[in-house]
């Protein structure tokens, strides 16, 4: 079983207005500071070791559970701008002027509206298996397998396969590696999402059904930052024709797309994707 340094990473806590947050910092100081935003029910304990190890061979990586979320106390948020304003508030508690963003799935709506909150505050933007803040009409309709899985409370390694990887052979061996890589820190028994902070996270999902796309393109349009938009092509959770549309209306937007994977691209190709970042970031 491989060891990887972000396995490694103690935990630190920094206090701000809401919450005491919890977060892990790894990689090289100095420069900007990239910040992660995670999933739906994700905490610190499931970004991929791999991944993070890669992208902190030459990045000071920060990540971090939001208000009310794992180890971070707190009220846990609602909303979209709630989630927002988390993350606004954890990265001025640790004294950041400036920071490049990543967000994976849930994450990745709530990074792009830290860009248009507090745009002097971020550089760059990457978004992971996600879309804008709103559905696009031709995209094709919100999956309810998916919806079921995100209501449960004990989603299993099969659930997780099925919302994460295609249904192939590959892509469940790209599974199975993932879940191994995240068993060493899950099973410290770090706290899970609770119950209450995953209904939050699910009602702020919710935003994106029914909005009128206009105002979804606005949002975009009012992004001046660069944005690195990035999907699996077979992502049953935000599918890739979402990532199609939003940098149609960003200002300044890359978009890649990687074969036979989906909504866990990030880690499958964890190599290339974290190449594609540190160029992108360093563009």
């Amino acid at each position: 079983m491989s060891t990887y340094l972000a396995d490694k990473a103690e935990d630190r806590t920094v206090d701000g207005p809401s919450a005491r947050f919890t977060y892990r910092r790894l990689g090289p100081q100095g420069g900007v500071p990239l910040v992660l935003a995670n999933r739906f029910r994700g905490t610190i304990d499931w970004w991929d070791p791999e991944f993070l190890d890669y992208l902190a061979a030459d990045h000071d990586v920060i990540l971090f559970d939001n208000v009310g979320v794992g180890y971070t106390d707190g009220e846990p948020r609602d909303s979209l701008e709630g989630f927002a304003q988390g993350a606004i508030e954890f990265i001025e508690a640790l004294g950041l002027t400036q920071v490049d963003l990543l967000g994976w799935s849930l994450g990745g709506i709530v990074v792009q509206r830290v860009a248009l909150r507090r745009p002097d505050l971020v550089r760059k933007v990457v978004v992971a298996g996600s879309g804008p803040a709103g559905w696009a009409p031709d995209a094709p309709p919100f999956n309810e397998k998916v919806l079921g899985i995100m209501n449960k409370p004990d989603a299993d390694a099969e659930d997780m396969l099925f919302l994460f990887y295609p249904e192939t052979d590959q892509g469940r061996a790209a599974g199975r590696e993932h879940l191994s890589h995240v068993s060493t820190r899950l099973a410290s028994g770090g706290p899970a999402v609770s119950e209450t902070a995953a209904q939050g996270m699910l009602t702020a999902a919710a935003e994106l059904l029914g909005r009128p796309f206009e105002e979804v393109q606005a949002e975009l349009e009012a992004i001046k930052h660069p944005v690195l938009y990035a999907n699996g092509v077979d992502d049953v959770m935000m599918p890739a024709h979402l990532s199609y549309v939003a940098v149609q209306h960003l200002d300044n937007a890359t978009l890649v797309l990687y074969t036979h994977s989906g909504h866990g691209f990030l880690f499958q190709y964890a190599e290339a994707f974290s190449k594609q970042v540190a160029n992108f970031l360093a563009s």
